[in-house]
């Protein structure tokens, strides 16, 4: 069992609330805080929903598991409340560097000494974020993939002043709730799954932009080329179309095309994904 016993995961997002649900699927007591009871009242329908898909989909989750997980959970609005008694905080706020650097350093005014503090960040480095946590050898990176419960792959990186001991802390963890710590040595933008994905994922945006082909078409040719079971588009809806967009908006001008197309024809529409019901697909 991991040294951590109290967690507070910051964002209950589509991947905040997956994170903190196996944290608390698999024993842990979890604080969940997001910026008002509003937003958490729709995480409370994530975590119903997600307590009946480890029902179907996680073994033992059947035997009464994927509720108790659900007790475990307590919701907060008020960020020093949630991360008062916190041995480690998992921040999975949206993918901004602004807003990331201004959380943590409120937390580094709430969260006590001992409290470890983790970024879920999915393209910023640790070292972007590690002056502004007030304790930057108790800082790193803690990457979830999307269906956690599934791509359990816990991908962990620190930057030169991140404590080992703390590093190895953090990689017990995660395989104390289920996942695959995957240890990286040195700090890569990207880490290494998006490393491989994103220029995949951005190949398939320059060729829609660019008129050669629709998403379904891609992602059909895709899935017929290589036996896999999801194409670019199918995985953009996982990721949601909001994220993408974020990352989009910051890279050249290519990606910022593909921003102002997801924007045009899908956001401002409402259609950001599997967590709304419609993307480039529709799941309703």
């Amino acid at each position: 069992m991991s040294e951590l016993t109290k967690i507070t995961v910051l964002g209950t997002g589509v991947l905040g609330s997956q994170i903190a649900y196996q944290t608390a699927f698999h024993g842990f007591e979890v604080v969940a805080y997001d910026i008002s009871n509003e937003v958490l009242e729709q995480a409370k329908a994530r975590f119903a929903g997600l307590a009946a898909t480890y029902t179907k989909e996680v073994a033992g989750a059947a035997d009464g598991k994927a509720d108790e997980a659900l007790a475990r959970i307590r919701l907060s609005a008020d960020l020093a409340d949630a991360v008062t008694d916190a041995d480690l905080v998992i921040e999975a706020i949206p993918e901004n560097l602004s807003l990331k650097r201004d959380t943590y350093t409120k937390l580094a005014a709430l969260a006590p000494e001992r409290t470890i503090f983790a970024t879920n960040s999915s393209t910023l480095l640790p070292s972007d974020l590690s002056g502004f946590t007030g304790r930057p050898d108790r800082f790193l990176a803690l990457h979830f993939a999307n269906h956690v419960w599934v791509q359990n792959t816990a991908e962990i990186m620190g930057t030169p002043a991140t404590d080992p001991a703390v590093f190895q802390t953090v990689v017990d963890f995660a395989s104390a709730i289920g996942m695959v710590p995957i240890e990286i040595r040195k700090e890569k933008a990207g880490y290494l799954l998006n490393s491989l994905l994103v220029p995949f994922l951005d190949a398939a945006g320059e060729l829609v932009v660019g008129g050669y082909a629709d998403p379904e078409t891609i992602d059909k040719t895709w899935r017929i080329g290589t036996g896999a079971p999801l194409g670019p588009f199918q995985i953009y809806d996982i990721v949601g179309l909001t994220t993408a967009y974020n990352i989009s908006s910051h890279g050249g001008p290519k990606q910022q095309a593909f921003a102002a197309y997801l924007k045009e024809n899908y956001i401002d529409q409402g259609k950001l994904g599997t967590s709304t019901g419609e993307g480039f697909y529709s799941y309703k």
